[in-house]
């Protein structure tokens, strides 16, 4: 066996490995929740039930819970994606120090610790007397998830050309109509992507919610409050079942990408044949049309 084989083999093994070690503990979570067992194990096996899936169902709290982190979520993605996509612009249209700085600035939550942000918005809206609860979850997560959307504008604007502007100003378009135009239109790939690692990233978020959602649950702590009490097969149901929406949303994703993919190369090569028949004379354009009437 020689080296570039071995080397092929090697990194085989590495992703197989790989794979089963981030996958292994999701199937094992996946089977306890249809284990007939009041605890979560995968063995003993004591028979197949969907008693844990009826369970989670009926657990009113739990469905409380979720809504509240879905609607913090909503809240996140509407506030974090102008106030990231804002300081993207701003930080793209200035040059020098400054821009450092506030780009220094900008991403100095995304390296602070949950907690020390959650402690730091409690502490800070005490002053003005505003109580805990789901409102301050929101602004607390919305100050360093907003510089992940500006870090994805950011690099979408890399790719835009400033002559577009240009060019649209002199021809008298005004400062909005670039932005609603020509800016808004390039950025709305990252502006998606943002919204979507927005939306997961507030949802799954447990240290800023722990400190400002006062009397309130959401998903990640109330899951948090289970482990730390005892944990039930009900949370490898809302496990799985999440594991499951998330599969769901991939393959749909990815069949959507390849069929507008395909849309796409069909169009171009629809187009290439219309170039063609453009440059051949009229009679070459005239017998082909005579040819495939035939």
């Amino acid at each position: 066996m020689d080296a570039r084989a071995l080397s092929r083999l090697l990194i085989k093994v590495y992703v197989g490995i790989f794979l089963v070690y981030m996958l292994a503990p999701l199937i094992v979570m996946g089977v306890a929740a249809l284990n007939n067992s009041r605890f979560p194990s995968v063995y003993p096996w004591a028979g197949f039930t969907d008693r844990w899936f009826v369970d989670l169902w009926n657990d009113d709290r739990m469905l409380h819970a979720a809504s509240n982190t879905v609607f913090i979520a909503l809240a996140v993605v509407a506030i974090s994606i102008p106030i990231g996509t804002a300081a993207a612009i701003l930080i793209n249209s200035v040059q020098g120090r400054f821009r450092s700085f506030l780009y220094g600035v900008m991403v100095a939550p995304i390296l602070t610790p949950g907690a020390v942000i959650g402690i730091s918005t409690l502490l800070f809206w005490n002053n003005f007397d505003v109580p805990a609860g789901l409102h301050l979850s929101t602004l607390g997560q919305c100050s360093f998830i907003s510089a992940y959307v500006m870090l994805l504008v950011l690099a979408r604007l890399q790719t835009f050309d400033p002559a577009l502007e240009e060019a649209a100003l002199d021809l008298g378009a005004s400062n909005a109509q670039v932005m609603r135009r020509i800016m808004i239109p390039h950025l709305y790939p990252a502006i998606g992507a943002g919204a979507l690692i927005a939306f997961f990233q507030s949802a799954e978020n447990f240290n800023i919610t722990l400190f400002t959602k006062g009397n309130s649950d959401t998903l990640t702590v109330y899951v948090g409050s289970k482990v730390r009490s005892g944990i039930t097969p009900t949370i490898n149901a809302l496990a799985l079942m999440l594991i499951a929406l998330t599969v769901i949303g991939a393959i749909t994703y990815e069949v959507l990408r390849r069929r507008a993919e395909r849309h796409e190369r069909e169009l171009t090569e629809q187009k290439e044949r219309d170039e063609v028949m453009a440059t051949q004379p009229m009679t070459v354009r005239t017998a082909s049309a005579t040819a495939s009437g035939s």
